[in-house]
């Protein structure tokens, strides 16, 4: 890959991120929202309680940030929070009837948002694109992650491509 292409590539990525971060923003705002609250409360539609570790995990976010989260929308009456019973150091959360309802309309916010974002683009392009995101996004390595999600790309349709 050359310089040229990899800048362009590099910029493409960091505009689309921040650009759809700043959109995200505006859209949930109105509904009392800051960005990642909006993740929590669909991570929470998604899968049901969870145990507020599971959640840091799942949205990839630290313990902390998770807490300051869960004690906002707990404040608001979005979630509730009780000891696991399993385990009481850890904190089950789940949505209440508002934060279902909440979880809805971010739902709806989001669907307009995803087909902001692919406005324009060919169909089979946009049915590839959750594929090749994920993938370009496991290929970004964290600290102390080892560097082996690159092989995914070779199973990309195209993936062959500006090598």
């Amino acid at each position: 890959m050359d310089a040229g292409y990899a800048d362009a590539l590099n910029q493409a990525v960091r505009l689309l991120s921040l650009r759809h971060r700043a959109r995200a923003a505006a859209l949930i705002a109105p509904l009392g929202l800051h960005p990642g609250q909006e993740a929590f409360l669909l991570e929470l539609d998604r899968t049901g309680p969870r145990i507020q570790a599971q959640l840091s995990d799942a949205l990839g976010c630290e313990p902390p940030s998770v807490t300051l989260m869960a004690r906002k929308l707990e404040a608001s009456g979005h979630i509730r929070r009780a000891p696991a019973p399993s385990d009481k150091r850890a904190t089950v959360v789940e949505l209440t009837e508002s934060g279902q309802t909440l979880a809805d309309q971010v739902k709806k916010l989001w669907i307009g948002l995803a087909e902001e974002t692919v406005a324009g683009l060919p169909d089979r392009v946009v049915a590839d694109l959750p594929t090749i995101l994920t993938a370009m996004s496991e290929n970004v390595v964290s600290p102390g992650r080892p560097a082996e999600a690159g092989a995914a790309a070779g199973r990309l349709p195209g993936a062959d491509r500006r090598q």
